[in-house]
C-alpha cells in the first residue's frame, strides 16, 4: 500500500481514542457500555442516546483527526 490507511485502520484508532477520552472522569466507551448494562433487561430505544451521542461524537471526531 501507498501509505494510505485502511478504513477498519482508521476505525480501530478512533476506537481506542475514545476508549481512553473521558468525560467526567469516566472514558466515553465506558460510558455508553455502562448505560446499557445498567438495566439490560428493560433496554429500550433512546435509552442510552446521550451517551451514545458523545461516544459517536468522539468517533467522528477523532477519526478526521487521522
Amino acid at each position: 500500500m501507498s501509505g494510505k490507511i485502511r478504513p477498519i485502520e482508521k476505525f480501530a484508532r478512533a476506537v481506542a481514542q475514545c476508549s481512553t477520552e473521558t468525560d467526567i472522569g469516566v472514558p466515553q466507551a465506558a460510558s455508553y457500555g455502562k448505560c446499557v448494562v445498567a438495566d439490560y433487561n428493560a433496554v429500550y430505544k433512546d435509552m442510552c442516546a446521550k451517551e451514545f451521542m458523545k461516544l459517536k461524537d468522539c468517533y467522528l471526531a477523532a477519526a478526521k483527526k487521522r
